[in-house]
């Protein structure tokens, strides 16, 4: 007892790849003249009818659609027996592009954009170098996510940098603000969250990294 599987394939193509499969399947009991060529082309032929029969005439399939068919089938006496009660079939309807289409367009405009987290960060500043820059911690919900430097250039302008690890990682390499004759103090604290929306998004070691060379800077002034 043997087995012919189509595979998946088009229905439009089913009886051929049985013709093509039954041959190659067996090329040696051709050749050992076991069974004969015409045999094997009378057995595909009268499968195909059946199928026939069920995939266009019952199913209306379009050419498109996908399909498997398995069966076991005997030879005796150099006759093709097809085994029917255990011929399987599996059948894929294709779905037309255009309602594709439609239902793609469809889900996407159902999905609504996530609402954006409101970011709230609190400023401590923690000394002034002895260069003049300005060190501040950041906090979020009283737990410490960050640290900024404030470097004034003159009265209208300073240079920040530093980095968040919470809720992104977010670096701010060498950024400007505008005083306009307000003090750094209140300009950070009223715009720290403009600040890092502006600044790029890293991993968490790159963020951390800048966070302690702010420590450092720190700690070597209070020795």
């Amino acid at each position: 007892m043997a087995q012919l599987s189509t595979g998946l394939i088009i229905a439009g193509a089913y009886a051929d790849k049985i013709r093509k499969t039954l041959f190659a399947q067996l090329r040696n009991e051709i050749r050992n003249e076991e069974v004969t060529s015409q045999e094997v082309a009378r057995a595909a032929a009268e499968l195909n009818q059946v199928l026939y029969r069920i995939i266009v005439d019952k199913l209306k399939s379009d050419k498109g659609d996908v399909v498997r068919a398995r069966i076991q089938y005997d030879i005796e006496n150099g006759k093709i027996k097809w085994l029917y009660d255990t011929l399987r079939l599996e059948y894929f309807k294709r779905v037309p592009d255009e309602e594709v289409a439609k239902i793609v367009s469809e889900a996407l405009s159902a999905i609504k954009a996530p609402p954006e987290v409101e970011v709230k960060y609190t400023v401590e500043k923690v000394l002034i170098t002895s260069y003049g820059d300005q060190i501040f911690n950041i906090k979020m919900d009283d737990k410490f996510i960050g640290a900024l430097v404030v470097t004034p250039v003159n009265e209208e302008m300073a240079i920040i940098r530093g980095a968040v690890t919470e809720p992104t990682p977010i670096i701010v390499k060498r950024g400007k603000i505008t005083l306009a004759g307000r003090t750094v103090d209140e300009v950070i604290s009223q715009s720290i969250e403009d600040i890092f929306k502006t600044g790029e998004s890293v991993s968490q070691e790159e963020a951390e990294r800048v966070i302690k060379d702010i420590k450092a800077i720190i700690e070597s002034e209070q020795q």
